[in-house]
């Protein structure tokens, strides 16, 4: 979000330093802009930071996503399902390959699938023989899903997991980093101005599975291969390329890349900081009828938002508060509308009720500004005026 004025607080916002510079700069100095040396590195540094086999960085998370069906072939006739309070990419990826999406609902009190809704739909869809292919877990605000249940039912059903850890990165499942892929097939990261770190726009995939790497890799460039030993048509010539598969131009520049390196040695720094703010939000409500989304034990969130809802549910109130902090220059945001209300998708046939908790959640959910060099004194400000409208809330109406 851009900042509308001196005075205007974004609910998220990039921190960039003079070796953030330094980095770019240096890239700008060089032979290569794109496809050189510097993307390589970033995606070694992001392998080794989560501890996965392979890392392929893209121009978004978008890209990531798409990539990410694709290597799994999800194509027309298959399904996918993923969570309804999630941004809209978590969904259309599946519409990208002609595949069809439905949704799981969620547990209000993380944002995060139900595991119980899960098993449930699961054990419907298996007597209808209608199960998904792939399972898209959205580890909502930087907080991972439940992945050892996950992986237990996709063991007994058959699916493939894809985490979208848009939200993520940085965060850890018991000992695991996001993005390990102990427990899925792949894991898409987000580098956009809002997210944990940036790239600018950006996005990463990490696997364990060669396979897949391979895919990805080519997939990204116009499913261009240049290893001749994997060539179709056995040529000589020292020019020679295939196109071997429908691909698209998903790369991410050196440049964003450069800026990746940098800004990913601070990333440690940057979930510390989400976390001692979120530590501050939560003391200071404490007497007010809000919760914070909870991080279930065993879970290291990377705090990507911190989303307060209201105890009873109450649209007036969550509207009055929403609105007074807008208009002090708090620029709070609602992480999500359903996918599923949105216009596209009630025209897939989708309608309000089907995915009740995601939409009475989305009814209550705000999500307060929170980065790294966020101002301590800030929660204390929308905190108070928090509570300067639930106070004086019945007096107005």
């Amino acid at each position: 979000m851009k900042k509308l004025n001196n005075n205007f607080i974004p609910y998220g916002c990039q921190e960039i330093n003079q070796s953030d510079i330094d980095y770019v700069i240096e890239v700008l100095k060089s032979p290569n802009l794109t496809q050189g040396p510097t993307v390589t590195k970033f995606e070694n540094a992001i392998s080794n930071k989560v501890n996965s086999k392979y890392a392929i960085a893209v121009n978004s998370a978008t890209s990531a996503l798409h990539l990410a069906c694709l290597s799994l072939s999800l194509k027309e006739g298959d399904l996918l399902w993923t969570s309804p309070t999630s941004f809209v990419a978590s969904a259309n990826c599946a519409l990208y390959c002609g595949a069809k999406v439905d949704f799981v609902d969620i547990d209000p009190k993380t944002g995060l699938i139900s595991i119980n809704n899960l098993e449930k739909k699961l054990y419907k869809a298996n007597k209808e023989k209608k199960l998904p292919k792939i399972l898209l877990v959205v580890h909502l605000a930087g907080t991972s899903c439940d992945m050892k249940s996950i992986k237990v039912l996709s063991e007994k059903y058959g699916f493939l997991i894809i985490e979208d850890a848009s939200h993520a990165l940085g965060g850890k499942y018991f000992e695991d980093y996001v993005g390990s892929c102990r427990y899925s097939s792949i894991t898409v990261f987000s580098f956009h101005p809002v997210k944990i770190i940036t790239t600018g726009e950006g996005g990463c995939l990490t696997t364990n599975d060669i396979e897949i790497a391979k895919r990805i890799f080519d997939l990204r460039s116009h499913g261009i291969v240049k290893d001749s030993k994997r060539f179709v048509n056995k040529q000589s010539e020292p020019w020679i390329y295939e196109q071997q598969e429908l691909g698209f131009n998903y790369r991410m520049t050196d440049i964003q890349a450069a800026l990746g390196i940098s800004q990913l040695k601070r990333l440690d720094e940057f979930v510390r900081k989400r976390n001692k703010i979120l530590n501050i939000y939560k003391k200071l409500v404490e007497d007010l009828p809000l919760y914070f989304l909870e991080i279930p034990p065993n879970i290291y969130s990377s705090v990507h938002l911190a989303v307060i809802n209201l105890k009873s549910p109450n649209r007036d109130l969550h509207l009055a508060i929403f609105n007074e902090l807008r208009s002090k220059n708090i620029g709070v945001q609602i992480h999500y509308i359903p996918i599923h209300l949105q216009p596209y998708y009630r025209n897939l046939g989708f309608k309000r009720g089907d995915f009740p908790n995601a939409e009475i959640y989305a009814l209550n959910a705000i999500s307060l500004p929170i980065y790294p060099n966020l101002d301590e004194e800030i929660p204390k400000k929308v905190v108070k005026l928090i509570e300067n409208v639930i106070n004086n809330f019945g007096d107005n109406k």
